[in-house]
């Protein structure tokens, strides 16, 4: 269903709702009457939000979300802003009680946006934080004033949040590794040198992911079967990227593998090596996350191996699930909140939403991005990438 499609469903089911008797402002909700739902109960048409009409209509105030820029993944424009934009609509939040930010790289403007929010009335700030710096900041105003915070997406180190809503970024990592790892054995790539390239220092969940497919590769640099190129010291600037890379190719032109940590920074890198190394398809294995249209088109065409898909909708649902039990003053049922996540600043444990990430590759785009329509056919298709589309099974409309 398109996104279009959704925000269409979305009011059909409002007002149906309304029309059987749930009023937005019907009656207060007890714990018992709170919707008890799980990261399974969450579907692209957003229809389980609808269960949180009574629960919204117990509580006051505005909920508040804070992105962190436009450049690290398109995601948190395209994604992002209007899933958790549709979800709290479904669940029945007015629009003046709805407020989606976007920092665009700046610390100074996040801080400045929580503060305001605080001041008009938000209750919860669900915040995406640029570094760990500024989260603890607004956790830190926050909690002055009464006003839970949820870590989403990334975690402040050293915060007061009272939950994390996230994908399994551990899991993240490994699935990069392990991808990497078949892709150099199904491509037949001889003597593997292996450069690793890491996501942006200031962000905590490059860290996780680090962790997450060093595990996995750690193993074949002991043992030998694989060669350590080096790690760079991480970015999610695709610019800064390719910076990076073009280093390391100076010093180590022989590098024949590559773990890049997303598919921005990938998307820059592979245009290089087309371009300056004339490398064909299928002889440089590479790997990426978040599914952007760049990085499902290099899946398709045979420069990277897979990539990691996050669907942004569950991860949305999930973080205005969660931000609606606290704004109406009831603790989210444990089949939610499925584990915890460590904090080291800390040293405590964050109750934590934890979502299934999956690897997509061409074999099963088909049964993933496509059925989701997670991006339109009619742009992954197009073009020279039509008979790839063709041969994954996809039908470009």
């Amino acid at each position: 269903m398109s996104r279009s499609g959704r925000l269409g469903l979305v009011v059909a089911l409002s007002v149906i709702a309304a029309a059987c008797g749930s009023s937005p402002r019907s009656s207060a909700t007890s714990s018992s009457e709170a919707p008890q739902v799980s990261p399974r109960s969450f579907t692209n048409d957003f229809s389980a939000m609808t269960a949180f009409r009574s629960l919204t209509a117990a509580g006051r105030g505005s909920v508040a979300v804070i992105l962190p820029d436009v450049t690290s993944s398109t995601r948190y424009v395209e994604l992002d802003a209007p899933d958790l934009t549709t979800a709290m609509t479904a669940a029945g939040l007015s629009a003046g009680d709805q407020v989606v930010q976007n920092a665009h790289g700046s610390d100074s403007t996040q801080l400045a946006d929580a503060e305001v929010d605080v001041t008009k009335g938000a209750r919860v700030l669900l915040v995406d934080p640029l570094d760990s710096g500024v989260g603890a900041e607004i956790e830190n105003y926050a909690k002055s004033h009464g006003v839970a915070v949820i870590d989403y997406d990334r975690l402040t180190l050293g915060g007061q949040r009272s939950y994390y809503v996230s994908f399994d970024n551990l899991q993240v990592g490994r699935l990069m590794g392990r991808g990497l790892v078949n892709c150099i054995s199904s491509w037949h790539v001889s003597k593997p040198k292996v450069l690793v390239m890491r996501g942006a220092v200031t962000d905590s969940s490059a860290a996780i992911f680090y962790q997450g497919y060093i595990e996995v590769l750690q193993p074949y640099f002991t043992a030998g079967q694989y060669r350590d190129v080096g790690i760079t010291a991480g970015t999610w600037d695709p610019s800064t990227a390719l910076s990076e890379f073009e280093g390391a190719d100076k010093a180590h032109p022989d590098i024949n593998a590559a773990l890049f940590a997303n598919d921005e920074t990938a998307t820059a890198i592979i245009s290089y090596l087309r371009s300056t190394r004339h490398v064909a398809a299928k002889v440089f294995p590479t790997t990426g996350q978040d599914a952007t249209l760049s990085g499902l088109q290099n899946v398709l065409a045979g420069y990277q191996c897979g990539t990691v898909y996050r669907p942004i909708y569950l991860e949305a649902q999930a973080a205005v699930a969660l931000a609606l039990y606290l704004r109406a003053h009831r603790s989210p049922p444990p089949t939610l909140v499925n584990g915890t996540t460590k904090d080291p600043s800390a040293n405590v444990l964050v109750p934590s939403v934890l979502l299934a990430p999956q690897w997509v590759t061409m074999a099963n785009m088909k049964d993933t991005i496509f059925k989701d329509n997670f991006v339109p056919t009619s742009q992954l298709c197009s073009g020279a990438y039509a008979s790839a589309c063709a041969a994954a099974g996809i039908k470009a409309p």
